[in-house]
């Protein structure tokens, strides 16, 4: 097991990607944590209103290397809009970030979008946009208070070979309305929201891939073909043979799913925002905290809460599109955990007794809910946070 994570992590690492980012914790981790230490996002003072009773949140994140598969099928079919699920990519993984404070009203979301002019034109530009505006319309019609306020356009070919799209969320949130993760101790179940299939908001079936992984996802599943064709998607100094080194090309079906190649990593990252509206309108007492499965998969948990050992052992059907990523990369079962969502990209904490309730919320909206683990007390004799996955009879142990 040891031999196979390194081979895995070193993979990751010559890719120039870093499945852990503990660099950039190890910074930021000493900076101020704001006006509620432990929250999953840093929350400030009321600097926009000088409110005392509300606080300030500005969160950045961005559609990641998914932008270079949606350039790979652009160039290959002439369609611009699958930039619009790209649009989707980046405005999600910003709100369902906030939606883990309870910020669900007064957002505004800002994008900036780098390219190359020459390989990403006006008719891809305008589809990015306009699916930006179509995506908020529908948040919005499913209760999140949500708006435009604006963005920019980046000409920088130098830079950048094709596109990439980032978003920025800012919001104004009533202190009391805030989930602080405090109360994520010893004794919750955590109750796993289904990343995969088709929510009834939604008007295509999802992979569950979100927004994570997607460098080594690329290169694990597609063919030679790209890397031939299209060398401006990948980076030179990364090892010829960690180069799209996979089975697939887009257009072809996916084992053990209904999807292509193209749609599978291709599927708009979810966001949970109508679900968790309505959930924290008529539950919000159950609700001791959220944690969005992104940047370390399953083991993101870890950062939240005090003195608990997170124990997952009851995972969903792993999703077709991550047991291909791990056949043919060979990533150990450990690091997909790490890497990946794993079949639910968010998790709500609660008491035991409200768990079929939350169930048949999200199950309201078409996503399958499972209890899939609880919060025992630390093991450890400093009592830090730890993370427990079991999974078909192998037991792996995370921690900070």
């Amino acid at each position: 097991m040891q031999s196979e994570n390194n081979q895995s992590t070193n993979r990751y690492q010559e890719r120039g990607v870093s499945a852990t980012k503990g660099e950039v914790h190890s910074v930021v981790d000493k900076m101020d944590e704001g006006l509620f230490p432990g929250a999953f996002c840093k929350i400030t003072p009321d600097h926009l209103t000088g409110d005392p009773n509300k606080c300030n949140v500005i969160h950045s994140d961005g559609s990641g290397t998914k932008s270079t598969i949606a350039y790979l099928k652009y160039k290959e079919t002439g369609d611009p809009s699958v930039f619009r699920g790209i649009a989707q990519d980046s405005i999600v993984m910003n709100i369902d970030d906030l939606l883990c404070i309870g910020a669900q009203s007064g957002i505004l979301i800002s994008s900036t979008v780098n390219r190359n002019a020459r390989n990403f034109p006006g008719e891809a530009l305008a589809e990015l946009i306009n699916g930006t505006e179509d995506f908020l319309q529908t948040m919005r019609d499913h209760g999140l208070d949500i708006h435009s306020g604006g963005g920019e356009t980046a000409d920088v070919g130098d830079l950048t070979p094709s596109v990439t799209v980032d978003s920025c969320a800012v919001a104004i949130i009533n202190c009391n309305d805030v989930i602080s993760s405090q109360e994520v101790v010893p004794g919750l179940a955590i109750v796993g929201l289904e990343s995969s299939g088709r929510a009834n908001y939604e008007n295509f079936e999802n992979s569950g891939i979100g927004s994570n992984g997607l460098t080594s996802a690329r290169h694990d599943l597609l063919c030679s073909y790209y890397k031939e064709k299209y060398p401006e998607t990948f980076d030179p100094n990364t090892p010829s043979h960690l180069v799209y080194c996979g089975p697939y090309k887009l257009e072809d079906s996916i084992a053990g799913s209904g999807l292509t190649a193209g749609d599978a990593i291709l599927s708009p990252t979810r966001s949970y925002a109508p679900v968790i509206v309505k959930l924290l309108k008529e539950m919000r007492a159950a609700v001791k905290g959220i944690v969005h499965c992104s940047g370390g998969g399953q083991t993101k948990c870890i950062r939240f809460g005090q003195s608990v050992e997170f124990v997952k052992n009851n995972f969903m059907d792993i999703p077709p599109v991550f047991t291909e990523i791990q056949k043919h990369s060979k990533t150990s079962w450990r690091e997909m955990f790490q890497v990946y969502n794993m079949g639910h990209r968010m998790e709500i904490y609660c008491p035991k007794e409200n768990v079929n309730e939350i169930k048949s919320l999200s199950e309201s909206f078409g996503i399958h809910a499972q209890e899939i683990g609880e919060t025992l007390p630390s093991r450890r004799k400093d009592e830090r946070n730890h993370v427990t996955i079991q999974h078909k009879g192998q037991t792996f142990e995370y921690s900070l």
